[in-house]
């Protein structure tokens, strides 16, 4: 007899309008994204997640997405199609994916959903260490400043999405940002890759340099023949992953964009002019403008310039357009781009401005690995060359302290005054008595003291918010503010400022 196992199908996330997806921690930046999107196809989306508040409730609430504040398997009923839920949450226990599993209803994880998702379009996904929800927002604006049919799924809300994390053009191309960690950009269905980064992290699931790195370039391969890998030429990690592929001979395109980059999309010129960046790329006739901060920018800006140039280039390919330029976008197209570059404002925790009050400028960045955090800094002093920059900083998960201490010691080297806090844990990791944050703390000391330079003022408080009566008085007009970490010290930056 013939064993049903070898026959049975995964189930497929076929969803179309009028289908019911239900989202378990619906909160989530990616969940809330990808409910968002469903919705504006005519899904009908509901879901639930803790009572904490975050800044996607607003945007829920906003688009009409009802979702319990508790976990209960009374939420789970048959009119259900489809549940998806976050990676945070456990298929095994969890009682609503409990019920129904119980139920029959087919459950998806997060970035399988996605991947589906990404499946019925033309589909692009930015990827990298650094940078791929900054890329992927300034894509978007450049896809709308050029008109061009996409939706796009960012990482974080953005201004230029009005405060959302996506945003909707049309229904030909899919721009998203994938992540690396546990593999899970490799549910996605790319055309086309953007790389701006490889280089060790997520320690607890990629213990060396070589399994982060062969990750990606297992992500590369899903590219299909005639697919393009779009990469950082300046960053050794992108270069060794396109290096690798380009040795398979599987048909791809290799686009490099960057400062050492040749062809199209190499940067010829970049300076800093009264708070905006300003820099020339080799197939455009004029120079960019950015107002946000920082040479990591520029290029971030560069391969948004170089994904959209490709869209283009599909897009005005199959139209039959005329007139279309070098880098295949028509000049209405080139002129939009131009303007769309020109409006972004950064993103939700990248250099974002919180507040300015009796001229203390406060400022929150995600930044949590070590040359974000130094690229971060070297950028915002470019920015800001009068400015006392004041950072706290709380480290996130006790694996990439202990793995990447020396390089966190070397990190804030920039900054004026440094504060820093306790480690943020992650739910996937175990404290196990080893690295802390006053570990930290202690290591830039002594690297300090042995380089004979001791820097800029370093204090530790435990608790960020512990630090408010601490940093208050210190604070005064001229400064730059700026909590940066995965964590929720940027609870202090905001208390900071109500109170200043």
């Amino acid at each position: 007899m013939m064993n049903m196992m070898s026959v049975m199908k995964e189930p497929v996330f076929a969803v179309r309008p009028g289908s019911c997806v239900f989202f378990v921690g619906v909160k989530g930046t990616g969940t809330s994204a990808l409910a968002e999107l469903l919705l504006n196809a005519g899904v009908r989306v509901s879901g639930s997640d803790t009572g904490d508040v975050f800044y996607t409730d607003a945007i829920l609430k906003e688009c009409g997405v009802p979702y319990f504040e508790t976990f209960d398997a009374a939420h789970i009923h048959d009119g259900i199609d489809f549940v998806v839920y976050s990676a945070a949450y456990s298929p095994e226990t969890h009682p609503e994916l409990l019920e129904a599993s119980r139920r029959g209803i087919p459950l998806f994880k997060y970035t399988d959903a996605l991947g589906a998702y990404s499946a019925h379009f033309d589909s692009s996904g930015i990827a990298g260490v650094h940078g791929k929800t900054t890329t992927t927002a300034l894509a978007g604006s450049l896809l709308k400043g050029a008109r061009l049919p996409a939706r796009i799924l960012a990482g974080s809300a953005a201004s230029v999405f009005n405060g959302h994390s996506t945003l909707s053009l049309g229904d030909t191309y899919f721009v998203a940002e994938t992540c690396e960690y546990r593999r899970h950009f490799l549910s996605f269905h790319p055309k086309r890759i953007v790389l701006t980064s490889v280089e060790s992290d997520h320690q607890d699931y990629y213990p060396t340099y070589e399994s982060i790195r062969d990750a990606f370039i297992e992500y590369g391969r899903r590219l299909p023949a005639g697919g393009e890998l779009i990469y950082c030429a300046d960053d050794k990690g992108a270069r060794e992953v396109a290096e690798a592929l380009r040795k398979e001979e599987r048909g791809l395109v290799f686009t490099p964009y960057g400062f050492t980059a040749r062809g199209d999309f190499r940067i010829n010129s970049f300076s800093v002019e009264n708070e905006r960046l300003v820099f020339e790329v080799s197939a455009f006739a004029e120079p960019f403008t950015l107002r946000v901060p920082g040479r990591h920018n520029a290029l971030n800006a560069t391969a948004a310039l170089a994904l959209v140039s490709s869209i283009a280039r599909a897009e005005n390919r199959a139209a039959g357009a005329s007139g279309v330029s070098a880098v295949s976008m028509t000049k209405a197209q080139r002129e939009g781009a131009r303007r769309g570059l020109e409006r972004f404002c950064g993103s939700k925790r990248r250099s974002e401005i919180i507040g300015e009050k009796n001229g203390v400028l406060f400022m929150d960045d995600y930044a949590h690995h070590p040359t974000a955090i130094k690229t971060t800094i070297e950028g915002l002093k470019m920015f800001y060359p009068n400015r006392r920059l004041v950072v706290s900083f709380m480290p996130h998960t006790y694996t990439r302290t202990a793995a990447l201490l020396d390089e966190f010691a070397a990190a804030f080297d920039g900054a004026d005054a440094l504060l820093l806090h306790k480690i943020y844990a992650s739910a996937r990791e175990t404290y196990s008595g080893g690295v802390t944050g006053r570990t930290l703390f202690e290591k830039i000391e002594s690297v300090r003291e042995a380089r004979g330079a001791r820097g800029g003022e370093i204090l530790y408080v435990e608790e960020p918010l512990d630090a408010v009566s601490l940093v208050k008085p210190a604070l005064k007009a001229g400064d730059l503010f700026l909590t940066m970490g995965a964590g929720d010290n940027w609870k202090l930056g905001e208390a900071l400022l109500e109170e200043a």
